[in-house]
């Protein structure tokens, strides 16, 4: 019976049962927590738990929105580049085109103007050429008519006389044949 007794007792005295009081009082008070907090704090945890994530589910609708946006505004400005980039081209080409045009009408103006010098210096010779051809039958009238003077012997300082002497003169160098001269 000691044996039973110090069973008996033990369970008495076993600090893993509780007593009947503390047992009922710590049902009681989880009774009244799991109320608190199922009809008071849950409802509350839910409440923000939802506002949490529909702030975070709009953050992310305005993230994709602005991603979207900013999408939209890449696309606008490669197009515009592009547009850019075709019309720099274009422009490129005008004015090559009208440089060639330039260049073209420059090179005209410098052979037409090419062409008025070459021409006025061709005037100028055949004048400078005429004045000379008039110097020289001028001398050679001189010449010939004292020449002759010397060899006749009688003074030709007739004007009239003189001119005469060299045009008939010069005429019958004029009409003599290439191999003769």
């Amino acid at each position: 019976m000691t044996y039973a007794a110090t069973i008996l007792a033990a369970e008495e005295n076993n600090p893993l049962l509780p007593h009947l009081s503390e047992l009922v009082v710590g049902s009681f008070a989880f009774l009244v927590v799991f109320l608190v907090v199922g009809k008071i704090l849950t409802p509350r945890i839910q409440k923000t738990l939802a506002e949490r994530t529909e702030a975070i589910e709009g953050g992310i609708k305005k993230a994709e929105d602005a991603q979207a946006e900013a999408q939209r505004t890449l696309e606008e400005y490669r197009a515009r580049l592009n547009e850019a980039r075709q019309e720099a081209s274009r422009l490129r080409e005008e004015a090559r085109e009208q440089g060639a045009q330039l260049k073209a009408e420059l090179r005209e103006e410098a052979q037409a103007e090419a062409r008025r010098i070459v021409e006025a210096a061709h005037a100028q010779i055949e004048a400078d050429k005429q004045q000379a051809l008039n110097q020289l039958r001028g001398e050679i009238g001189r010449l010939s008519t004292e020449l002759a003077g010397r060899i006749v012997g009688e003074s030709l300082e007739d004007e009239a006389r003189q001119r005469r002497i060299v045009d008939r003169f010069l005429e019958e160098l004029e009409g003599r044949p290439e191999a003769v001269r």
